[in-house]
Formats: structure tokens, sequence, C-alpha cells
């Protein structure tokens, strides 16, 4: 059985697909399976696969319909074998040491549920980009422990960065196929509210910029953002012993009421925008932003959104 299992997602970029398997046969840390799981590509991606398996190089799992990021992603989880999991977009690369280093973090923690490294942004020809923030965000990190309020501020964990512990998917579930681009915060959210976080604080992971990139698509990524932060509000109930002794999390829960306010009022309802406000400035009074957002709900949408 081997000890980690990397989820090699394919969807019509055989431009980069080389150079990602590539990166996985460089690794140093040697004792893997690669399940090459392909949503119905249709620019060649699926014979050159093939070719890679007949090779002995992975194993090839096909949707013969386009299923979606996560839905394709439990189709691998089921078949994945190892202690661990791992997780490499097509389009993206790993530096050779990545799982070596992700590996020895999670053998020496045992309360360590998910490792993410360090990295940076890559262009379409594969060259380090010169914008620490082309979509928007620059490279996230956090350090190693009890991150989840840091988690609940927004993402912080690039997908193709992470090490999963097998123990993690059993106790918390697979991914939610229903999200489009964001279902992979939700499921690190589950994890950090359960295990610790690992970081390895080097450049290991290298996320790809180009244009069909899904965080281009802002519209469904809010939507997407918009559920999560409602479904986090449903755990301060749950969590209301905890929150009253860290005040981070408390400032965490706060943040969210006030993203969820800007994202009900983006869409247009006003009413329900002041009301999530309303709920951040009883957590945290002090925060002046929040004020001044609640009063622009009064604006009209498209003002509004020029403030925010």
């Amino acid at each position: 059985m081997p000890r980690v299992s990397i989820l090699l997602t394919c969807y019509n970029h055989l431009r980069y697909l080389p150079a990602a398997l590539d990166g996985i046969q460089a690794q140093t840390f040697r004792d893997y399976e690669v399940l090459a799981l392909d949503d119905g590509s249709k620019d060649g991606s699926r014979e050159f696969l093939l070719e890679q398996e007949a090779k002995g190089a992975l194993r090839c799992l096909f949707n013969e319909q386009n299923l979606g990021t996560y839905a394709t992603l439990n189709v691998g989880l089921k078949e994945a074998k190892g202690e661990f999991i791992a997780i490499l977009n097509d389009d993206d690369l790993w530096g050779p040491e990545k799982l070596m280093r992700q590996v020895t973090l999670l053998d020496q923690d045992a309360k360590i549920g998910l490792v993410h490294t360090g990295g940076w942004f890559i262009g379409e020809d594969g060259n380090r980009l010169a914008d620490p923030a082309p979509l928007g965000f620059i490279y996230p990190s956090t350090p190693t422990g009890d991150v989840l309020a840091l988690e609940i501020l927004y993402n912080h964990i690039i997908t193709s960065s992470v090490l999963i512990r097998r123990e993690c998917i059993e106790r918390c579930g697979p991914f939610d196929p229903s999200f489009f681009g964001s279902g992979d915060w939700q499921m690190w959210l589950r994890i950090a509210r359960e295990f610790h976080i690992g970081y390895v604080d080097e450049a290991l992971a290298f996320y790809r910029v180009h244009g069909q990139n899904a965080s281009h698509q802002k519209d469904k990524i809010n939507e997407d953002d918009a559920r999560i932060r409602e479904w986090i509000t449903t755990w301060q109930g749950e969590m209301a012993d905890r929150s009253a002794i860290e005040p981070e999390l408390r400032s965490a829960f706060a943040h969210n009421w006030a993203c969820l306010g800007t994202e009900r009022t983006w869409a247009g309802d006003g009413s329900a925008g002041r009301r999530a406000y309303r709920e951040a400035l009883k957590m945290n009074p002090r925060r002046l932003k929040t004020y001044l957002r609640w009063m622009a709900t009064y604006l009209p949408s498209r003002a509004f959104r020029r403030l925010s």
C-alpha cells in the first residue's frame, strides 16, 4: 500500500499536463501512487494519460461526462489507497521536495491533519509572475497549529499545495460537489475544526495563472463564498464556549458576518445585508468599517459596490 495517493485532476489542459506529471516523477519521496482523474477532456489529455498508464506511470479514472472539480475529486478519494492524499491540478507544478517535507511534518505531529506549502504564481510559460497577486490575492500561508480563525477570514490554502491525512476524510467526509470553485475552502474549514493545520514555509507548489482559471469567474466564486459564509454562521452556537475564551475566533466570526453583509447587499438585498452587519457589530462593535458599510447599504446597489 502506498503512503501517498496523488489525485491528478485533469480537464482540457494537455498543454500543461506533461509538466505536471514531470513534477510528480521528480519527487524525492517515492512511495506514492498516481490516480489521473479526467473530467471529460476533449483536447487529447485522455490519449496522453492512456499512454502514461501503459508505461506504468499512473492509473486512469475517466468521467464520461463533465462532473465538476469536487465530484471528480470524490471519485479519486474512493479509489485512493494511501495513508495521505495529495491533490495536483493539471495546470500547476510541484517542487521536488514537496511530498518529502510534508510527510515528514505529518509523521512528526499526529495533531496535524493537513499540510500545505509556500509557493508562488507562474504564468503560462511556467515562469514566476512579477505580480504577487495576479488573481486578486497573494499566495497564502499560515503558521502551523490551530488556524481555524484564520481560515474563517478567507481561504489561506492553495489546493495543489495540500497533503491530507486520510483520517481527515474519514472524519469530515468528502468534498461537497455542489460547489463550483470554493469547495476546497469548505473542506479546509471542516478539517481545521477537527485538526491542526501544518505549513512548510518553502516554495514547493506553483499555481499557474491563465485564461481558464476558475478564479476568473468572479460571480460564481462569490455565490460559493456567500454559501460558505452562511454555513459558518451556523457554527456559532456550537462553538460559543470556545469563542468566548478565544478572542481571535470571536473576531473571525464577526468578520464572517461583515463579509456576509457585503455578499447579501451585492446580491441586491440591502435589508439582509444590514442584518448581517448588525450581527457583526454585536460581536465586534469597534470596527468602523462595518458601521460605514452598514450605512452604505441604503445607497443604490451600484454605489455600494463602488464603495465596498
